[in-house]
């Protein structure tokens, strides 16, 4: 239903307490990295940003975080769904701490919502109010910097952006152009709280106008 949240679940979880040095060397984690948490779900953007809190809650580094194509909806396997991150820590009590926080973060903090009444148009649009060394570092920031993590389909991402940026104080650090992986849009918008927090509401109720009225220009 329009309004509804719509949660991501975690498909697997999984932990290397001393990685391989081959594959240290692959996923070029730093000298002190030896413990890796491996974490799969069923919605990308939700696990950027848990990823990211993880960063802040205990001594781990994202080594490894990728979308896959087409969506969760196209999965290829039972456990592949939408995501697949791994955290980097020294020993495996750190990363087993950042995988906590992280799937504390999708279970609680974020989602995506429904625009519509059969979910079939859904979008992000989640106001972090200090970012972690992940998203920090992909959006060229100090750490603590507040953001609006701004996603959607294509249109209404598009049309969505334009309206969040009129709404508030905020600049465009990254632009997630269209298709993404899972044809997808959005952009990471930075300011202070208020008005990431604004530029949030603005995202999402020119989402749902689309929603509502998609060929009326």
């Amino acid at each position: 239903m329009k309004y509804d949240p719509i949660k991501t679940t975690v498909l697997s979880v999984k932990m290397i307490p001393n990685a391989d040095p081959m594959l240290r060397k692959a996923l070029e984690l730093q000298p002190d990295e030896r413990s890796l948490g491996l974490i799969t779900t069923d919605c990308d953007d939700v696990s950027y940003a848990a990823l990211d809190e993880a960063t802040k809650k205990a001594e781990v580094r994202v080594a490894y975080a990728k979308s896959m194509y087409a969506g969760a909806a196209n999965a290829s396997t039972k456990l592949a769904g939408e995501f697949i991150g791994i955290l980097a820590g020294r020993n495996p009590a750190e990363v087993r701490s950042g995988l906590e926080a992280a799937i504390s973060y999708i279970e609680r903090d974020a989602c995506f919502y429904s625009a519509n009444s059969d979910d079939s148009i859904l979008y992000f649009a989640q106001c972090i109010s200090r970012t972690g060394s992940y998203l920090s570092a992909g959006a060229g920031v100090p750490e603590g910097t507040a953001m609006a993590y701004l996603i959607a389909p294509p249109m209404e991402a598009m049309v969505g952006l334009d309206a969040a940026l009129k709404a508030a104080q905020v600049e465009m650090k990254v632009f997630y152009g269209p298709p993404s992986e899972t044809n997808f849009a959005g952009g990471l918008l930075t300011g202070d709280q208020a008005a990431c927090k604004a530029a949030c509401e603005a995202f999402a109720e020119t989402v749902n106008k689309i929603a509502d009225d998609p060929l009326n220009y």
